[in-house]
């Protein structure tokens, strides 16, 4: 199966955001990727619900929403309220991650977990059938930009290895320094969805770099 492509909006230009979203519409992109930052859990800013909404106004596919941020729990509602279809939360930053997966899926909205590239995949043994996506951080969270780690490969390995045995339809993401070089590779080792933003954003053709993308295999 192709993967699922998720073009970060971090990337995009944001004195043009509903030109680069109406692009993304019209473009083989399947998801949209909303990096939330607040400047605790990871050192950068991004944006929050007013953007959301915006970004939100304009899509015309699901808003993929990664929350690298602190007390995720404060703010489910809100983001749900502001356009998220999925919400994927860091097992670094929830205290009771049951709880907080749980009532993501209550509001509404698939729910997913992102691990930090030194955190180790067993962590989700417990969890993993209960959750619809878990993202693969392969860059440290925060900025965009970032050279590929190449652990992730058999990060994505052993975490495909895990969904089998369980039993599982999470789906795996995989996200930072995604490149035309690395998509194929990480398809062959089991990603289902691959994040993209200077690789989408920063080449001149962004609709043809997603359908190149799109065809990793």
């Amino acid at each position: 199966m192709k993967p699922l492509i998720a073009p970060s909006i971090l990337s995009a230009d944001f004195a043009n955001l509903q030109r680069d979203v109406e692009m993304l519409n019209k473009s083989e992109a399947d998801w949209i990727h909303v990096d939330i930052m607040d400047g605790v859990f990871v050192p950068n800013i991004s944006f929050g619900f007013p953007v959301v909404k915006a970004i939100k106004k304009h899509a015309k596919k699901p808003l993929d929403v990664h929350l690298m941020i602190a007390n995720p729990d404060n703010f489910l509602k809100e983001f749900k309220e502001a356009g998220a279809d999925n919400l994927s939360v860091h097992y670094e930053g929830c205290t009771h991650l049951h709880r907080t997966i749980h009532a993501i899926r209550d509001l509404g909205m698939k729910a997913g977990v992102a691990i930090n590239p030194h955190t180790p995949v067993n962590v989700l043994q417990d969890i993993i059938s209960e959750i619809d996506l878990v993202i693969l951080m392969s860059v440290n969270p925060g900025f965009g930009g970032q050279k590929f780690i190449e652990s992730t490969f058999q990060k994505v390995k052993y975490l495909r290895q895990l969904i089998r045995t369980k039993k599982s339809k999470t789906k795996i993401e995989v996200d930072g320094g995604v490149d035309l070089k690395n998509a194929p590779v990480l398809v062959e080792e089991g990603a289902d969805v691959l994040v993209a933003g200077n690789t989408v954003f920063g080449s001149k053709n962004p609709s043809e770099t997603i359908a190149l993308l799109k065809s990793s295999k």
